[in-house]
């Protein structure tokens, strides 16, 4: 039969638009662009939606995994992102991952299918209470129906980004992602417009007399400073009255760390705790600015003396029991830092810079390493890359070390799980990344422990054709536990592992694997790995007592 041509054309039929759409698009129009899991019969049409929309579906190897590359990929695009997983065994998985978005404040989107509503009350095959599941860990649990789809999504984003920001769980069940949307379309975000405290505020001229009496003034510096892009603003301040800058670990970099009022990161590491918390005490004022205790170790609770001496500017709200602060500012850093910075007298102030020793002492004792060892392989990583270079760490001995060691000269570029300390994250904190940034050379800092734990991502970096490179510490040995039994007068129980041949792995999953033990070696592997196409993993081998007195 010959097509017909001219008025008679067929017309292709109309798309049909579902409630999968509609999510999707809502999704897309608050700015999502990936979401991470492991596809189930429940979620397909949520997955078709989601690519139809121009959300990216990556498929991980486990759920908690897939929660911590799209931690990733929000913590450097400044956007939520989505989680996927199918009913029961799916969400169950992503427990640990969820719980590190709720510590983490990552604004996760936690789409989950669930069985069909007529068949709940009878079928039991891998049923369970999802919303029942996640109660102490998510902000709120919604079931998406039909007739509100978009707004329910919308409203699940709205809290998801809202300080302090977290996951929101959003079950939806097969019928209801195939069924014809019958609501009005997807929602965009209302725009955002961030006040500002302005010069004539009587808060800039109460803080602006305050610094002007001190004579020892400090800034503890934290992740939410990071995230507000206040860092030039941050180091006019710091300047301007010479205060010397403490971070946490995750605001690393927010004063360039080689500058002479960076003392670095803390929070993990007693060696450091000895210097920095005597000197924290003998300031006379301490602004403490979107800094977050939980990032914190035990050591640093009741640290304040004097509330009168503190000064928290911060929009989280204050959940803990670790100190007192004499003064809560509730606004963003970035809302107040420009016009405290510009309004503040330049001044000197700590006496014969009394802080200068501390930086001194902190460099001398994280520094000088032996010939091989993981202070040697710090050093090493830290000469070959540049400062544009993303580094992620896992959790354990060498997460510490690392921390303290590394000189950051931007913020959010060494990223890890701080707060809950979750192992097995760098690799999918990587992924996340190097999706976020394409062009951007980004290095995971492992343990064995970690990566033996997680070893299915390196399927994922294969797939996605990501050229991560992959730095393993392999000690053979679950350190920082062995240190703490040590230390408690244990024996070591439970903490030893295997020889594997880690680089054998990598070539099996497709990628490049090396095992090195000279710095020589160490340092052209890392150069050559910049050039491959596919993801590298060079195994570092030395014995766990190179850990002993580290940190």
């Amino acid at each position: 039969m010959v097509a017909m041509r001219g008025d008679m054309t067929a017309q292709a039929p109309a798309r049909q638009v579902r409630v999968a759409d509609r999510v999707a698009e809502t999704l897309f129009a608050h700015g999502v662009r990936h979401a991470f899991g492991m596809p189930g019969g429940e979620v397909v049409t949520l997955i078709d939606g989601l690519q139809r929309a121009g959300i990216g579906f990556k498929l991980s190897r486990h759920e908690t995994a897939a929660a911590i590359m799209a931690a990733g990929v929000s913590v450097l695009m400044d956007q939520p992102q989505v989680l996927v997983t199918t009913v029961g065994p799916g969400l169950a998985n992503a427990v640990n991952g969820i719980a590190d978005a709720v510590q983490e404040r990552v604004p996760l989107i936690v789409l989950s299918g669930i069985v069909d509503r007529e068949t709940r009350a009878r079928y039991t095959h891998q049923v369970i209470d999802h919303a029942a599941l996640l109660r102490p860990l998510v902000k709120a649990s919604f079931e998406i129906e039909p007739d509100s789809a978009a707004a329910t999504v919308a409203r699940a984003v709205r809290l998801a980004t809202t300080e302090p920001k977290g996951p929101v769980h959003l079950d939806i069940s097969p019928s209801v992602a195939a069924a014809s949307a019958i609501d009005t379309g997807s929602m965009s975000p209302a725009p955002v417009l961030m006040p500002q405290v302005g010069v004539d505020d009587p808060l800039i001229r109460h803080l602006v007399e305050r610094i002007g009496r001190a004579e020892r003034p400090l800034i503890i510096a934290g992740f939410e400073a990071a995230r507000s892009h206040c860092s030039a603003d941050l180091l006019a301040l710091a300047e301007g009255i010479g205060a010397p800058v403490v971070t946490t670990y995750k605001g690393k970099g927010l004063l360039p760390e080689d500058h002479p009022l960076s003392l670095g990161g803390a929070g993990l590491s007693p060696k450091a705790d000895r210097l920095l918390l005597p000197l924290i005490r003998q300031a006379d004022l301490v602004l403490a600015i979107g800094y977050d205790p939980i990032e914190m170790r035990i050591g640093w609770m009741d640290l304040v003396d004097d509330p009168a001496n503190w000064i928290e500017i911060t929009a989280l709200p204050v959940d803990h029991g670790m100190h007192q602060a004499g003064l809560h500012i509730p606004v963003a850093p970035s809302a107040l830092l420009e016009t405290l910075s510009s309004q503040v007298p330049h001044k000197a102030s700590w006496p014969a810079q009394e802080f200068a020793a501390v930086r001194q002492e902190l460099r001398r004792i994280f520094s000088g390493a032996d010939t091989w060892g993981p202070k040697a392989i710090v050093e090493t990583l830290q000469a070959v890359v540049d400062p544009e270079t993303i580094v992620t760490v896992d959790s354990g001995a060498h997460r510490i070390l690392l921390s303290q060691q590394w000189i950051c000269q931007k913020p959010l570029t060494l990223l890890q799980s701080a707060g809950f300390c979750t192992m097995a994250a760098a690799l999918p904190l990587a992924i996340g990344a190097k999706i976020a940034r394409p062009v951007a050379q980004v290095v995971a800092v492992m343990g064995d422990g970690g990566l033996e734990m997680g070893i299915g991502e390196l399927a994922t970096l294969r797939d996605l054709g990501l050229p991560v490179t992959i730095l393993l510490f392999q000690d053979q040995s679950l350190a920082l536990i062995a240190l703490k039994q040590a230390s408690a007068g244990l024996p070591s129980l439970g903490v030893s592992l295997g020889q594997t041949d880690f680089a054998a792995v990598a070539r099996g999953f497709g990628g490049f694997g090396v095992t090195v033990e000279t710095t020589d070696d160490l340092r052209h592997e890392l150069s050559a790995a910049r050039d491959r196409e596919t993801f590298s993993l060079i195994c570092c081998r030395f014995d766990a007592s190179a850990y002993d007195g580290a940190f």
